[in-house]
């Protein structure tokens, strides 16, 4: 039995395809740091390039953008201590009064349905005790104890922070030999096409980005001064942290919301205060959806407020918060090749062929005017 060479150069394909399928399987929680290395190194190449386009060495522009990334990430997780530990002591003192005049409503009024309903406020008030102070102990021993049982696990997260600045350090430093040696890679009959997509998709990430970190950075302002406003203790690490966390759509809004709601309650203790922060997130994110995310980014990636959110949920299930926060710029480079596939299509013979056109009827000679004789 002999192959044509199409089925030939098809199972060829086919057979790369299903060897570098199972190999990403295989190997990816040790690809994993080196993906997210290579993301960093992508978006902070421009930033490189213009430093030495001013004659920055490359060494030197790569350790600084590198540096002021890993600061900026530094600063978000510091923003968010000062909320947790200022909650944990608001909560075992105040939660209880809180509790005790909800009671103060709630008994009353199921009273009236002949139902005895009210919240056990010793047992919540001895809970949030026994969960905030008084073992510590039991608590540090428990954590050993899970450190011990997950040391690799452990190892291998703080293995990767420490990985992934590295790897994306010496991919900067050598990006453009690698971008050139990949495409090398690329059949040349199929390089035009693959030169066109690709810069079809380096142009809608670099506009997503670009208006992505507008959009983060005027978010925090605007939230930081809005809570500011209302009184919030913690208006700094709060608006700051949702500004930044609108990175991770719809998620971060609402953890952001979350922490704002729970903060306004413990501080003051008064539907009024909590509506008024409740207000500020509404205007916020009014304000984000119908003019900054629109005028800023606005249809250049084209994606579907639905579309949006499958994205989030599929990329969720396969890879976990990693492909929440890829989901979007993932989309994006899906929708190019969507749109491109489209217009081969709609340029194809399997679009256009049109159906055989039935054969017109023979012309009917004229009668003959001589008797029948020609």
């Amino acid at each position: 039995m002999t192959f044509t060479p199409t089925q030939i150069r098809a199972a060829a394909w086919t057979t790369i395809a299903v060897v570098s399928w199972l190999l990403l399987t295989l190997l990816a929680p040790v690809l994993m740091p080196f993906l997210l290395a290579a993301v960093i190194a992508y978006v902070l190449h421009p930033w490189v390039e213009r430093m030495r386009a001013r004659r920055v060495p490359r060494w030197l522009g790569a350790g600084l953008a590198i540096s002021l990334l890993m600061l900026v990430m530094l600063a978000v997780v510091l923003l968010i201590v000062p909320v947790i530990t200022k909650q944990a002591p608001l909560l075992r003192d105040q939660v209880p009064a809180l509790l005790e005049r909800l009671n103060d409503w709630v008994v009353p009024f199921a009273g009236r349905f002949g139902v005895d309903a009210q919240v056990d406020v010793t047992v919540v008030r001895e809970g949030l005790k026994s969960l905030v102070s008084g073992h510590e102990s039991e608590l540090i021993e428990g954590l050993l104890s899970s450190l011990r049982i997950g040391g690799s696990a452990l190892a291998a997260v703080v293995g990767n922070l420490f990985l992934m600045p590295i790897v994306a350090f010496y991919l900067l430093l050598d990006w453009n030999n690698l971008v050139q040696r990949s495409k090398g890679l690329i059949p040349p009959r199929w390089r035009e096409s693959v030169q066109s997509f690709l810069d079809e998709t380096d142009e809608v990430l670099g506009q997503y980005l670009r208006g992505q970190l507008v959009v983060m950075g005027l978010l925090a302002v605007i939230y930081t001064v809005l809570l500011v406003l209302v009184g919030l203790d913690l208006a700094l690490p709060i608006g700051v942290f949702t500004g930044l966390a609108v990175f991770v759509p719809y998620l971060g809004f609402g953890l952001g919301l979350v922490l704002a709601l729970l903060a306004a309650l413990l501080q003051f203790q008064t539907l009024l205060g909590v509506g008024l922060v409740f207000g500020v997130y509404m205007l916020g994110q009014a304000f984000e959806s119908m003019y900054l995310t629109p005028r800023l980014l606005g249809e250049r990636i084209g994606l579907h407020p639905i579309a949006v959110i499958f994205a989030l949920l599929a990329f969720g299930h396969l890879f976990g918060f990693v492909g929440v926060l890829i989901a979007l710029p993932a989309s994006a480079v899906l929708l190019v090749a969507i749109r491109r596939a489209r217009n081969e299509y709609l340029k194809s013979e399997l679009y256009l062929d049109e159906a055989p056109a039935e054969p017109s009827p023979p012309l009917a000679l004229p009668p003959s005017t001589n008797g029948g004789e020609a």
